[in-house]
């Protein structure tokens, strides 16, 4: 999520089942999460965000571990509500949220369980590289998938000029901007433009197969099949 979302450790923290309820039970991919100014370094303004299949994938799997009381010895089985920590302490069987210390740790030891630390220089006492990576992976991949730099900070919780004329385009505008970028972690083949325009027609709830038919059907003459070519 803080890859696929751009999100901040201290956000991420503090997000509750709520912010992904809609999309995620309607099975709406990319997820759509709004981020309340109160939850942000600064409390500056809201903004949007999504997360892509991959973390879709897994965040449903850690929900269903959760309600079936397998997440932990400890835990016993959950009853998720609007309001529960998207992301939970396993030191507690009340569900309370995991605090951005405890994450940062966690993503710190998987950086070395992956072996991606070792013999790296520490600038001083930090690694550089960080959890807080994960974030400017956002930032970097997007730039280079081509999304334009004033959507990208606005998914980010930054302040840009444009803030106002983005949130007037609406969520499935930005549903479909991000849907179009292609964003992944798993290395992947560049998808060619129709199946870019699917993902788009997705992000929209809609069926891209029956559309794309439709739109073929009412133009013979672009296809191969008109008897008067």
């Amino acid at each position: 999520m803080l890859a696929l979302g751009g999100f901040r450790i201290g956000t991420l923290s503090k997000l509750r089942y709520y912010h992904v309820m809609h999309d995620l039970e309607r099975g709406i991919t990319p997820v759509h999460i709004h981020v309340e100014a109160e939850i942000t370094k600064g409390k500056y303004h809201d903004c949007s965000t999504f997360i892509g299949a991959e973390a879709v994938e897994y965040l449903k799997i850690y929900l269903d571990m959760r309600k079936r009381g397998v997440l932990a010895p400890t835990i016993p089985p959950e009853e998720i509500t609007p309001e529960s920590p998207l992301i939970r302490s396993h030191k507690s069987a009340k569900p309370k949220p995991l605090d951005k210390k405890r994450i940062s740790t966690i993503i710190h030891k998987l950086f070395m369980k992956a072996g991606i630390l070792n013999g790296e220089q520490r600038k001083g006492r930090l690694y550089g590289l960080r959890p807080h990576s994960l974030r400017k992976f956002f930032r970097t991949q997007l730039a280079a998938l081509g999304t334009p730099a004033d959507y990208i900070e606005y998914m980010m919780g930054h302040t840009v000029s444009t803030y106002h004329d983005i949130q007037m385009k609406g969520i499935e505008f930005l549903r479909g901007i991000y849907a179009a970028s292609g964003l992944s972690i798993k290395p992947k083949t560049r998808a060619n433009r129709i199946e870019m325009l699917k993902e788009i027609i997705r992000a929209w709830g809609l069926n891209p197969d029956e559309i794309l038919t439709k739109k073929a059907l009412s133009m013979p003459h672009r296809n191969g099949c008109c008897p008067c070519k």
